[in-house]
């Protein structure tokens, strides 16, 4: 079996200042999220985004995330724990953002967004959500390296079964790398060819939350369930699942909606 090799968080010490992983990560998310929508920019000029108005949003996008994120974290999984460590809220660098409080975050964002540049609130979900995924790999690529977030029990004959030596000695699903193949990689090649060529208004949005949703429910059984509110809820179904069910159904109704304008 696979045993998880326990990273340093720290990526870089230089002097006092120390550059840890997770936080890495997030500068490569923002970084994706710039390179690619300015090559979208250019090959999809009839949208009228500019790269002045792109980072603007990734701007109040950041804010948006990290404050969207950590509150999540906070209130939908681990209230006990940050209610008896009060200081550890703002240890972003530690890892910890719930992606559901990060999409509330990102929501407001987009409606401030949308109101200051006169545009539809759509049409902006539209144009980010194929820019969003490649992040969310980074995301869960950190989880990986911290070593959180660690898989469900696994069949030992499983050829990538890992240990998580910091947690027990049983063969687990890395489920980390799961989440970023499922929500990240597969979910931007699927919304980046879905979004080459115009599409009525929401639909893109619209398979954002099924794609994102979705997989998000299959990975949740390949996850242990933390303790507390996260664990397993009614049905056997986990927090993250519950949660994922809204946008499952609402990005049916917004791409069944959008579709419907075509005919």
């Amino acid at each position: 079996m696979l045993v998880h090799p326990r990273f340093d968080p720290v990526a870089l010490q230089l002097g006092p200042l120390a550059v840890h992983w997770y936080g890495l990560m997030y500068v490569l998310a923002f970084a994706a999220f710039i390179l690619l929508g300015r090559w979208r920019m250019k090959r999809r000029p009839e949208t009228g985004w500019t790269p002045r108005e792109l980072d603007d949003l990734l701007f109040w996008g950041v804010l948006g995330v990290v404050v969207g994120g950590r509150l999540g974290q906070v209130l939908f999984y681990e209230p006990g724990h940050y209610l008896s460590n009060p200081a550890e809220i703002l240890a972003v660098w530690k890892g910890g953002m719930s992606f559901h409080g990060g999409l509330i975050g990102v929501l407001l964002a987009l409606a401030w967004h949308a109101r200051k540049h006169g545009r539809a609130f759509l049409e902006v979900g539209d144009f980010i959500a194929p820019l969003v995924p490649l992040g969310l790999a980074f995301g869960r690529i950190g989880n990986f390296i911290n070593g959180e977030l660690w898989g469900r029990p696994a069949d030992p004959s499983l050829p990538w079964a890992m240990v998580f030596p910091y947690v027990d000695d049983l063969p687990r699903h890395p489920s980390q790398l799961y989440q970023a193949g499922l929500e990240g990689l597969a979910l931007f090649i699927l919304l980046w060819l879905y979004s080459a060529r115009p599409r009525p208004l929401g639909a893109v949005s619209g398979l954002f939350l099924i794609g994102y949703g979705g997989f998000r429910f299959i990975a949740e059984y390949f996850r242990n369930p933390d303790d507390g509110i996260l664990g397993y809820m009614t049905f056997n179904i986990s927090m993250g699942q519950w949660l994922s069910l809204p946008m499952i159904v609402l990005g049916v109704w917004l791409w069944t909606r959008a579709r419907r304008r075509l005919s």
